[in-house]
């Protein structure tokens, strides 16, 4: 009954009804976009770090990775130490470098050396994986970028380059490779052209000063829990000490400290849209029960309570809010989609890094308090209706 009322209520003024639940998910669409930006960041770190099963990266002592041209020598030792321990699942070095391309559209590209086996850098989108070793048929995979740019396809054989000198135009080192797949590379933004190719044959390239030498590793533990994690990287920089070791919970921590200007953002932004969502239900529920107060007192005095007017009006605005709500939250997702690709032109971001993240928790509970917020909203206005004397509401209503 009470339903079919507040129903009713708000259709006598259809447009005021709709100005107000098309105000409300605007409202709940920037709150929940605010909330998926302000969880989505560390949420997608988390998992872009995670996405091989490295839990702890190893760079140069005091550099994070591939924040420098730093090396690590002596890299067979330290690797070597680290496979032999127990508590280490995997270990997967890596070699970066920018190679030049005499034959091809694009004069230089960044270079990955890895060891197939355990390497967590790219998926394979087409095509085959390279093959280990540095024999007469070297090959590679790139990214889609290298291909556009380069005007290459899958299958080709191009020429790289090392050691170029710029004044006679020359390189010390070239090698022929084949082109064997296209990769998606994890780590590195997707503007970058990038070839991969196996260790042995980057390091033949740079010459002998690389023989030995690696840019970062990555470190995989056989065990995911946390302390675990943490006991291995306290191994490590206390048996290496020409190194650093990482967890994914420190580097996620550096990140957020980086990225806390978009944290603060979306906690204003998120606020101010609860805010407006409050107002713009109490606001028409304030509007409606002034409208009402003769009809009020007439409920008043055939014997219904206070609480059952209060019940009536606080309905109305769940009804308002829920209308809203669900709006904005198609509302939310499309316009989060769409602030995602804008930000993903930034230069510089990772190809699989992601601003808006769907948080199930985190956004049903904003969502949940902006109803909450929404239906509490008529409270007052109801309660001062439901206040007013019988006789003194009649009056009103019948001088005015």
């Amino acid at each position: 009954m009470r339903f079919t009322l507040a129903f009713a209520t708000l259709r006598r003024h259809p447009a005021r009804t709709l100005l107000a639940i098309v105000g409300i998910a605007v409202a709940s669409a920037l709150l929940l976009d605010m909330v998926m930006l302000a969880t989505g960041m560390s949420e997608s770190f988390r998992s872009l770090l995670m996405t091989r099963g490295y839990q702890l990266r190893i760079s140069p002592k005091g550099t994070l990775p591939f924040d420098s041209e730093a090396t690590i020598d002596g890299a067979g030792t330290i690797i070597s130490a680290l496979r032999a321990s127990p508590d280490i699942k995997a270990v997967s070095p890596i070699l970066g470098a920018t190679l030049s391309l005499p034959d091809s559209k694009i004069p230089t590209t960044f270079a990955l050396g890895i060891e197939t086996a355990v390497q967590g850098d790219y998926t394979v989108e087409r095509g085959t994986d390279l093959i280990d070793g540095d024999g007469a048929i070297i090959s590679a995979v790139v990214s889609r970028t290298f291909l556009e740019r380069s005007g290459h396809a899958v299958g080709d054989t191009v020429t790289i380059a090392a050691g170029i000198d710029a004044q006679l135009r020359t390189a010390a080192r070239t090698r022929r490779v084949i082109l064997s797949g296209e990769a998606r590379f994890i780590y590195i933004p997707n503007e970058t052209p990038v070839i991969a190719l196996p260790l042995t044959t980057l390091r033949a390239m740079l010459g002998a000063t690389y023989a030995d030498r690696i840019s970062l590793a990555m470190v995989e533990s056989r065990s995911n829990d946390s302390s675990k994690v943490e006991a291995v990287r306290a191994w490590i920089a206390q048996t290496q000490p020409r190194i650093s070791a990482i967890s994914t919970d420190t580097a996620i921590r550096q990140v957020e400290e980086r990225l806390s200007y978009f944290r603060q953002l979306a906690f204003v932004l998120g606020a101010i849209s609860l805010g407006i969502g409050f107002l713009l239900v109490s606001t028409l529920v304030t509007l409606s029960v002034n409208e009402r107060r003769g009809e009020i007192a007439v409920l008043r005095a055939i014997g219904t309570q206070k609480i059952g007017v209060l019940q009536q009006v606080l309905l109305e605005g769940l009804m308002l809010s829920g209308a809203g709500i669900v709006a904005g939250l198609a509302l939310g997702l499309v316009t989060a989609r769409w602030l995602n690709a804008i930000l993903l032109d930034f230069p510089g971001l990772p190809a699989a890094f992601d601003f808006f993240v769907w948080s199930p928790g985190a956004a049903w509970r904003s969502l949940a308090l902006l109803l909450v917020s929404g239906t509490l909203a008529g409270l007052l206005p109801a309660w001062r209706a439901a206040s007013t004397p019988v006789a003194r509401a009649l009056r009103e209503e019948a001088v005015g």
